[in-house]
C-alpha cells in the first residue's frame, strides 16, 4: 500500500514514517504544500495523509485542490485542533477522516484500515441506483432523474452512507461518528443541517422523497 504524507515537521513525519514502514506500508513525504500537490495528482497512492498546517488559513487549500484533481483518493487529515466545526471544515474540503493531535499510533492504524476496508467496498459497489436516483462513488457523480447534482464532500459522504444503509434507519450518534468521526454531540445540529442541505438538493423539486425522519430514531433513505 502506497500512502503519501504531507507534513512539515520533520520529527512527526518522521515518526509516522517509521511506524507506518514497520507494518509493511511504503511511505512517502513532502514537506511543502506544492510538492505534495503534484505528487498527489501524479502518483499512484492509496492514501493521503495531509497535516492541516499547511492549511495556516484554515480553508484546507491543499487538501480541496487535491481533491479536485482525485477524486478517488482517500484523504486522512491530521491537526492538533479538535474544534467541532474545524473538523467539519476539514470533511467539507475533500477528507474522507479526520484525526486529532496528539493520538495514539494504534489509532491511526485503525483510521488507515477502515480508509481502506471503504475504498475495496466502493470498488467492488461503484454505482448505486435507487427509484431515480444514480449515485457514481468512482467519479462522485450524482443525478436524478437525469438532472446532475451538484453535493459538497461532505454532503457525498452522508449520501454515501444513507445508501450503504438503504432502508435502514440510522441515529445521529451513527451518522455524526461515522461521517464526521466524532462523538455525537446533543448541543449541536449539525446532522440535522447537513441531512437538510442534502434534503434541499435530492429531494426538493422531485415528486417522491427518499430522505425520510424516523420520529426520536434518525433518518433513513428509501425508495
Amino acid at each position: 500500500m502506497n500512502i503519501l504524507l504531507l507534513a512539515d515537521d520533520d520529527k512527526s513525519a518522521a515518526f509516522i514514517r517509521k511506524g507506518l514502514t514497520e507494518e509493511g506500508y511504503r511511505v512517502e513525504v513532502a514537506a511543502d504544500a506544492p510538492s505534495g500537490e503534484e505528487m498527489a495528482a501524479a502518483g499512484k497512492w492509496d492514501l493521503l495523509i495531509l497535516d492541516s498546517r499547511f492549511s495556516a488559513s484554515g480553508d484546507f487549500g491543499s487538501c480541496r485542490r487535491i481533491r479536485a484533481s482525485r477524486k478517488d483518493l482517500p484523504i486522512l487529515i491530521l491537526s492538533g485542533d479538535g474544534d467541532t466545526q474545524h473538523k467539519v471544515a476539514g470533511l467539507d474540503a475533500g477528507a474522507d477522516d479526520y484525526l486529532t493531535k496528539p493520538f495514539h499510533f494504534e489509532e491511526l492504524l485503525a483510521r488507515i484500515h477502515a480508509l481502506t476496508r471503504l475504498r475495496a467496498s466502493q470498488e467492488q459497489i461503484r454505482h448505486y441506483k435507487i427509484a431515480d436516483l444514480e449515485v457514481d462513488l468512482y467519479l462522485r457523480s450524482v443525478h436524478r432523474s437525469g438532472k446532475a447534482i451538484s453535493l459538497t464532500a461532505t454532503e457525498f459522504s452522508l449520501l454515501k452512507l444513507l445508501l450503504a444503509h438503504e432502508g435502514q434507519v440510522l441515529s445521529r450518534a451513527f451518522i455524526s461518528e461515522t461521517v464526521w468521526g466524532i462523538d455525537f454531540d446533543r448541543g449541536t445540529n449539525v446532522v440535522t443541517v447537513y441531512i437538510n442541505y442534502l434534503r434541499n438538493k435530492i429531494d426538493k423539486g422531485f415528486e417522491t422523497p427518499l430522505i425520510y425522519t424516523v420520529t426520536n430514531s434518525g433518518y433513513m433513505l428509501k425508495a
